[in-house]
């Protein structure tokens, strides 16, 4: 068997098809009516996925076990998976059943290497498809653009998606003494980080709460449920901190809403000031948000496709009965704002590639799953279109995304789409039995910052 013509995996590409770090995405779309077999196939036929490497590529290992992309004639069918009956036998609702589908994907369902890695599995009954696509083929940013090019344009089907990328906050111009004072916090907020990064992979580690998971609880069966957001309801309580970000508002609504459930589960027996740590996924690329197809898979771009993403350690706090929601908003934005100064997630994603480059996947593997090991969750957000689209002339309704169980206790994933935010709650049932009600302390958190908002607004007047 030769691998002449073969590609080698990236190094960050290697780390997801490690046994301890090995990670499948699996994303939902709504959709307004049920889709037809042969619909879905024209449209994957007529799409760009086809036409990348990636997606018509076999996962290959040489004597060594080092990984290659060998390229094949890639057979559809092989990757379409039509479900004509429930996926469930006792469900309640089409949410409740899909979220069912998508805990028992997270753990027991890996993707067959005889194939390129990805599937798209059609649940007919319950108006829903489930793109679900290796890690090792791409992050979030990168398949949320390519999935789009699957779809349409609502009000004009000719048309894909309008990709609206974010747009960066600009640094006001000053003077050297300011710029001095800036960089002096720069490498002093990524030294001081580094050395939290390093203790936690070592020595460091939450304390144990019913959220807490460990090593080995990523192979706990699990549960789903879906906390949703509005768009407009996060960027009111936005406007109540100054300089504040949605991201800003999500992890407030993440500190306040696991206050709440702690104290519903244990009153009285957690500590105050309690830290809980979370891992944050972070985008790499100069141009945040959603990206342009044909950038991204051009080569020898800072856009390029692929796994572009750093961590940041993100602690919350535990405060009982805190008279101001908007706290947790403002703590939340002090210590993100630290976090933007250092230079924790590149150094983060350097350390990571120069271990893999020459120490190998084994010790990078290791180090990535000791540092969620030690850690009570990760959480990513990832802005979607703005404007609604159709997959085959079929309205989707909502986007949810969710990945292979990890060890923490809890994993959260929010895309928005059309002026929601819908945020996927995976957890560890026998740690954390009804992450229904998890979900709704993060929805009555929203709606405490934005009713704190507007009654400081109507003071004002």
């Amino acid at each position: 068997m030769s691998f002449n013509d073969d590609e080698p995996l990236t190094p960050a590409g290697r780390l997801f098809t490690q046994p301890a770090t090995h990670q499948i995405i699996n994303c939902a779309l709504g959709l307004d009516h049920p889709i037809e077999y042969d619909a879905v196939r024209t449209v994957v036929s007529n799409s760009l996925m086809i036409k990348h490497p990636r997606f018509t590529s076999l996962l290959v290992k040489d004597n060594n076990d080092h990984e290659y992309w060998r390229k094949i004639d890639l057979d559809i069918d092989q990757h379409i998976i039509m479900h004509n009956d429930p996926v469930v036998q006792d469900y309640d609702t089409d949410e409740s059943a899909i979220n069912e589908y998508l805990a028992d994907l997270s753990v027991s369902s890996p993707l067959c290497t005889d194939k390129p890695l990805w599937e798209i599995h059609i649940l007919s009954v319950h108006k829903c498809i489930v793109v679900r696509i290796h890690h090792a083929l791409g992050d979030g940013i990168s398949l949320m653009s390519l999935m789009l090019t699957l779809c349409k344009k609502l009000d004009k089907p000719d048309e894909v998606p309008t990709i609206e990328p974010l747009v960066s906050s600009s640094t006001a111009r000053c003077g050297i003494l300011l710029k001095a004072v800036r960089l002096l916090k720069i490498i002093w907020y990524t030294l001081v980080y580094m050395i939290h990064f390093i203790l936690r992979i070592t020595v460091v580690d939450d304390g144990q709460t019913m959220v807490k998971g460990g090593q080995g609880v990523e192979l706990w069966p699990r549960k789903l449920a879906t906390a949703k957001f509005g768009i407009d309801d996060m960027k009111i309580v936005k406007k109540s901190v100054k300089n504040a970000t949605i991201n800003d508002v999500l992890f407030g609504v993440i500190s306040l809403g696991l206050s709440k459930y702690l104290d519903n589960r244990s009153p009285g027996s957690l500590k105050e000031g309690l830290q809980i740590t979370g891992v944050a996924l972070v985008n790499l690329r100069p141009s945040p948000g959603l990206q342009d197809m044909k950038e991204l898979m051009k080569k020898n771009t800072g856009l390029g496709w692929g796994n572009k993403f750093g961590i940041m350690l993100l602690p919350v706090y535990y405060h009982k009965n805190d008279s101001d929601p908007l706290q947790y908003l403002k703590r939340a934005k002090a210590m993100i704002d630290r976090k933007k100064l250092s230079l924790e997630a590149f150094l983060s994603y350097q350390t990571g590639y120069f271990i893999m480059k020459f120490l190998g996947a084994k010790y990078a593997s290791l180090i990535n799953y000791r540092v969620v090991c030690n850690t009570s969750f990760t959480v990513s957000n990832i802005v979607g279109p703005r404007e609604e689209f159709t997959i085959a002339g079929i309205p989707v309704t909502y986007i949810r995304v969710t990945s292979t169980s990890l060890p923490q206790a809890i994993t959260m994933h929010m895309v928005s789409y059309a002026g929601k935010a819908d945020m996927q709650i995976l957890v560890a049932k026998d740690l954390i039995p009804d992450p229904e009600n998890l979900a709704k302390c993060f929805e009555n958190a929203l709606l405490e910052m934005k009713e704190a908002t507007v009654q400081i607004r109507e003071k004002s007047l």
